[in-house]
C-alpha cells in the first residue's frame, strides 16, 4: 500500500484550522483528517489536539494480532480520548470555549477498511470503476434530506449546509459512525475535508481518481479545489494499493 496527505489553507481563510496525518503500522495504514472549529484559534487548537491525542491513544493500544473487534474497539476509544481532551481543555479557557472539530479516521489493513467519523469530512473509496461515499455527514443539510424536507438540488446551496449535528470535543460523550467495509485488491481510499467535498461534485472528484493511480493524484485533487475558488481550507489523505 501507498499513501499520502497535503493539506492547502486554501485561498480565502487566513488560518488554516484542518489536520491531516498518516502513518503506518506494521504494513497497515491509519489515516485521519480534521476540520477544526470555533472562533479566533480554537478551531486549529481543536484539530491539533484530536490528532494528537487519536494517535497516541492508538499507538498505545496497537498489536500486530489485533482482532476485527479490537480494532473496532481501538478506533473508538481513540475518537474518544480526543473527544474527553478537546471538551476538557475548551471548559478550562473561556475563549475556547465550545471549540470542536469534525474526524474522519480509517485504519486500512490487507482486506478491510475500517473507519469512525465524526462530523462532515468524509471518505470516498474507489474499486471496480465506481466511486462510493462510505461516511454520512452529520449536518442539518444532510438530516433534512434524508426526512424529505429539502430536494438534493436544494442542499446543495441551502444556508445550513455547513451546520454541524455532531462534532468531536462539544459534548461530554461523542458517538462516531463506525465501519468495517472489505476492499478489492486494487482501491482507493480518498478522506477529505470539505475544502474539497463541499466545493466538488462526486462526478469531480471520481474523475481525477480514475485519472491517475498514485503519482500525481493528492496533487490533483488539490488543484481542482483550488479552481473551484479555494473558498476553505483543504486537506487530503489518500491510500492505495
Amino acid at each position: 500500500m501507498q499513501w499520502d496527505v497535503k493539506t492547502d489553507i486554501g485561498l480565502i481563510r487566513e488560518e488554516n484550522q484542518d489536520q491531516v496525518k498518516a502513518e503506518e503500522f506494521s504494513g497497515r495504514i491509519l489515516a485521519v483528517v480534521c476540520d477544526g472549529m470555533g472562533g479566533e484559534r480554537s478551531g486549529s487548537q481543536a484539530s491539533k489536539l484530536a490528532i494528537r491525542e487519536l494517535f497516541d491513544r492508538f499507538k498505545a493500544g496497537f498489536r500486530e494480532d489485533l482482532s476485527a473487534g479490537d480494532i473496532r474497539a481501538l478506533l473508538l476509544s481513540s475518537v474518544s480520548a480526543a473527544n474527553s481532551v478537546i471538551y476538557t481543555t475548551s471548559r478550562m479557557d473561556y475563549r475556547s470555549y465550545g471549540m470542536g472539530t469534525t474526524c474522519v479516521a480509517a485504519y486500512v489493513d490487507e482486506g478491510y477498511i475500517y473507519l469512525a467519523s465524526v462530523g462532515d469530512s468524509r471518505a470516498y473509496l474507489v474499486e471496480n470503476g465506481t466511486i462510493r461515499q462510505l461516511t454520512n455527514d452529520h449536518t442539518v443539510v444532510n438530516e433534512l434530506l434524508h426526512q424529505g424536507k429539502i430536494t438534493p438540488e436544494e442542499a446543495v446551496h441551502h444556508p445550513q449546509k455547513n451546520m454541524l449535528t455532531r462534532a468531536v470535543g462539544v459534548e461530554r460523550v461523542i458517538k462516531p459512525d463506525y465501519l468495517r467495509t472489505p476492499c478489492a485488491e486494487t482501491f482507493q481510499l480518498l478522506l477529505c475535508s470539505d475544502g474539497l467535498s463541499g466545493y466538488c461534485t462526486e462526478e469531480e472528484i471520481f474523475s481525477i481518481m480514475q485519472k491517475h493511480h498514485f503519482d500525481g493524484l493528492i496533487q490533483a485533487l488539490m488543484d481542482l479545489a483550488l479552481e473551484k475558488g479555494g473558498r476553505d481550507n483543504i486537506s487530503l489523505a489518500i491510500v492505495t494499493s
